[in-house]
Order: structure tokens, then C-alpha cells, then sequence
């Protein structure tokens, strides 16, 4: 059993779900539940990188300097306040 099995495997306790995409075998099709479960994952997945998108491209956020982690942080913490902003302007401008 590879590495991702063992993972995989540690989900399979009621109230945990393995949230990783699974691939087609080769030369056959997925299930059907797969093509749902990738589905609500690619969901998730988007309305998580657009904000990650704004953050790095409108701010320039690439990676973390070391200042330490209570300053870092902040400054994420301020750079997703700023991304949340960014996200409504047009709302607020009306």
C-alpha cells in the first residue's frame, strides 16, 4: 500500500471525508460518484483560490518574509481583510 492508501485509508471513520481528486484508471472511466465527489471539491477549490488569486496578484503577496509568525500572520490576516474588500468594491462604490 502506497503512501496516499495509508492516507485515504485514515478517513474511512464515520465523519471524515478524503477530500483529494482520485483519477480514472488507466484505460477505464470513473464512477459516477467520483465525477460528483470532484465536482464538490473543484467547487470548494474555486471559491477558495479566487481570494489567493487577489492576494497575490493585486498585492504582490508571493511568499512570507521571516519576521516570525505572529508577524506574518498579521500580515495575512490583513492582506485577506484588504482581498475581502478588493472582492465588493464595485458594492461599495455604488
Amino acid at each position: 500500500m502506497n503512501v496516499s492508501a495509508e492516507r485515504a485509508a485514515a478517513f474511512k471513520d464515520p465523519g471524515k471525508v478524503w477530500g483529494v481528486m482520485r483519477k480514472a484508471p488507466k484505460g477505464g472511466k470513473r464512477h459516477p460518484f467520483d465525477k460528483r465527489i470532484k465536482c464538490i471539491i473543484a467547487m470548494v477549490r474555486g471559491k477558495v483560490e479566487h481570494p489567493i488569486r487577489i492576494i497575490k496578484r493585486q498585492f504582490g503577496y508571493m511568499k512570507a518574509c521571516y519576521r516570525g509568525l505572529a508577524k506574518n500572520r498579521a500580515r495575512l490576516f490583513t492582506l485577506f481583510a484588504l482581498g475581502n474588500l478588493f472582492l465588493v468594491r464595485i458594492k461599495f462604490m455604488a
